[in-house]
């Protein structure tokens, strides 16, 4: 069963931090609670035909956004390793 699965902690955090793309979604909440203009466009011009979205890549989109410091500050708070699908 289930018991005799282990967990490869290392791998999990590496994949994890392989894969920003899993923020967009927290992102994309918050700006509509922010009501900010079209804030799935903005991330799918972010996020669509890329490989990957790296950490750089989100931070550099949050620095960019029009919104208040303590906004940006919310949202450069979330990671992959602490975003489990609600925040």
């Amino acid at each position: 069963g289930i018991s005799k699965l282990l967990l490869n902690a290392p791998a999990l955090h590496q994949d994890l931090e392989n894969n920003w793309a899993v923020v967009a979604e927290a992102i994309q909440n918050i700006l509509r609670r922010e009501m900010y203009h079209e804030p799935y466009e903005a991330l799918k011009d972010l996020t669509r035909g890329k490989s990957s979205i790296s950490k750089t890549d989100i931070k550099d989109f949050i620095t960019g956004l029009n919104v208040s410091d303590a906004i940006k500050k919310e949202l450069m708070a979330i990671t992959p390793h602490n975003y489990v699908g609600y925040y």
